[in-house]
């Protein structure tokens, strides 16, 4: 009720006011059942986007670090999270994958729509990074309808390493709006049924993680990149050249 209350009536009101997504291709997220979500990942802001655009509670795994923060803020900022649909879970990998995986078919079980980012985390550089195949298992595993997501813009309204949307800039001393219109494109619904029981199989993962990857990077228009998004960013965090290590063959990027 209380994530209800706060998306109809606060959330989505002020996210449509200040922002007003182009959302298209909704038709193609079912009114009921249970559907995977699966989206590229250019901003913080994504995980709001795309919540608001669908008339269903979308749920989204979120570091458990954004609903454990100390006093008043951090009830605030908890809080918040939930009322965009998000549940806290600890995504260090290993187990914590595991209880990721675990906790998406859970929600698809019940009916639910589970909304993931295959890259794992925020595209470095506007482009679109190699998918983990854990998005492939839990397709395969739930036999649910999968939807591709694409969010468009949003790394312009928020650059890597601002927690807030960055509404205004400054020309010659003036600070003016910045006028982008962000945008949520949903693509036709995928069916991996197929591949059903085949979930050890890693050339299979691998086969179908990249087709996921593939109607995302139609979908977004985005150049896409054979190296995992982690990766590329501890290459850049380095001061060296993604592009670089892909030309050289740099086995350990992909």
């Amino acid at each position: 009720m209380l994530y209800l209350f706060l998306r109809r009536f606060i959330v989505a009101p002020l996210i449509k006011l200040l922002f007003r997504p182009k959302v298209t291709g909704l038709e193609h997220v079912p009114t009921d059942g249970p559907a995977l979500l699966v989206s590229n990942h250019l901003a913080f802001c994504d995980s709001i986007f795309l919540p608001v655009s669908v008339p269903r509670q979308i749920v989204f795994p979120a570091k458990s670090e954004y609903f454990t923060g100390p006093g008043l803020k951090g009830k605030l900022v908890a809080t918040f999270f939930r009322s965009v649909g998000q549940i806290p879970i600890d995504r260090s990998g290993g187990r914590a994958s595991l209880a990721a995986l675990n906790t998406g078919l859970s929600i698809l079980e019940k009916g639910g729509l589970f909304g993931i980012y295959p890259e794992g985390t925020r595209s470095p550089d506007g482009r679109l990074y190699k998918g983990k195949t854990g998005v492939a298992r839990m397709a395969i595993v739930a036999g649910v309808p999968v939807i591709p997501v694409a969010m468009i813009d949003t790394e312009k309204l928020q650059p890597a390493g601002r927690m807030r949307p960055n509404l205004f800039y400054r020309e010659k001393g003036k600070l003016l709006p910045r006028l982008v219109r962000p945008g949520v494109a949903f693509g036709k619904p995928m069916d991996f049924s197929r591949y059903e029981g085949m979930e050890r199989d890693r050339f299979v993962l691998r086969s179908v993680t990249d087709e996921i990857m593939y109607a995302l990077m139609e979908l977004s228009g985005q150049e896409y990149v054979d190296m995992y998004a982690d990766k590329a960013k501890e290459l850049i965090k380095a001061g060296e050249s993604v592009d670089e290590h892909l030309r050289l063959g740099d086995t350990k990027a992909s």
